[in-house]
């Protein structure tokens, strides 16, 4: 926090503007002090610098404390780091490269602004802060889902972005590649590995159901929403960055609008998803089974 603020400052912020935003960045909260959020400072400097402390702060805390005791060995092999990065950067390389006008001869200026606008939203996005420097509604459509998909899978577990999380992610695309193997060599024995430890059962069938129980509350709340009367992009835009704690979705709801003109219903249903997803779902639901009575 003291960093990030003493570098806003020196970008030209106030010392309230730095502190409020460095607050906002570190904890993926997203709020800003102006209606333009950080558009309105239009600074190339001030972008870089809050999109990189959002990917430091997308990053697993307990990461920062290896290297304060200087055991890097631990943060060189955490297998959540590493395809956290490749994701991210792979998303942003893909919005980048299909922001660039490849039907004229782009300038400098062109292409650096194309990689900001990318790298900056992609940032912002996938660890759930939700800070906006433009309106990714113009961009083309498949743009929309490669940023759909980064809200759902978040950043780290152990930071405080929202999603399913990249842990997660990586656990159950190992345990699926593996039951590929299986079928090809049924009697192998291919137990499924974090980071050079062994994952036990019990916890992959709890990461299997909780990934499961994340997508089907996607699915029947973006039902619910377009029931009362949201719109199509507005309702799958409306429920994934509720439910992962981002902020801006898709339509109305996108980065260039707000949430002031959405059915009342719809309103209460996306405070409830938000209390949801920032509670990881099962101590929610916890709530509503016949059992916990």
């Amino acid at each position: 926090n003291v960093a990030e603020t003493i570098l806003l400052k020196f970008g030209g912020m106030s010392w309230f503007d730095a502190i409020c935003h460095s607050l906002a960045t570190i904890a993926t909260g997203g709020f800003s002090t102006k209606q333009a959020s950080i558009g309105y400072w239009d600074s190339p400097y001030i972008q870089y610098v809050i999109g990189t402390f959002m990917i430091l702060s997308g990053i697993n805390f307990s990461l920062y404390y290896f290297a304060f005791k200087h055991k890097f060995e631990k943060i060189i092999g955490n297998e959540e780091l590493k395809y956290y990065l490749i994701v991210l950067f792979t998303a942003i390389i893909i919005v980048f490269l299909s922001l660039i006008d490849f039907t004229t001869t782009p300038t400098f200026t062109s292409i650096e602004g194309a990689f900001r606008d990318a790298f900056f939203t992609v940032s912002s996005l996938m660890t759930t802060t939700g800070f906006c420097t433009a309106d990714y509604m113009h961009w083309k459509t498949f743009t929309w889902i490669i940023l759909l998909l980064v809200m759902i899978t978040g950043a780290s577990a152990g930071s405080t972005s929202g999603g399913i999380k990249m842990v997660r992610i990586v656990i159950v695309a190992k345990y699926c590649y593996y039951e590929f193997k299986q079928i090809i060599h049924p009697n192998a024995i291919l137990p499924v590995r974090y980071s050079g430890h062994l994952v036990k059962e019990d916890i992959i069938t709890k990461i299997l159901a909780f990934v499961i129980l994340y997508l089907t509350t996607i699915a029947i709340g973006i039902l619910v929403l377009s029931a009362s009367g949201m719109g199509f992009q507005e309702s799958i835009g409306g429920l994934i960055t509720c439910l992962g704690g981002v902020g801006p979705g898709l339509g109305i709801v996108g980065p260039a609008g707000n949430y002031a003109t959405i059915p009342e219903f719809s309103k209460w249903f996306l405070s409830f998803i938000m209390l949801v997803g920032r509670l990881e779902l099962f101590t929610v639901f916890l709530l509503f089974t016949p059992t916990f009575w």
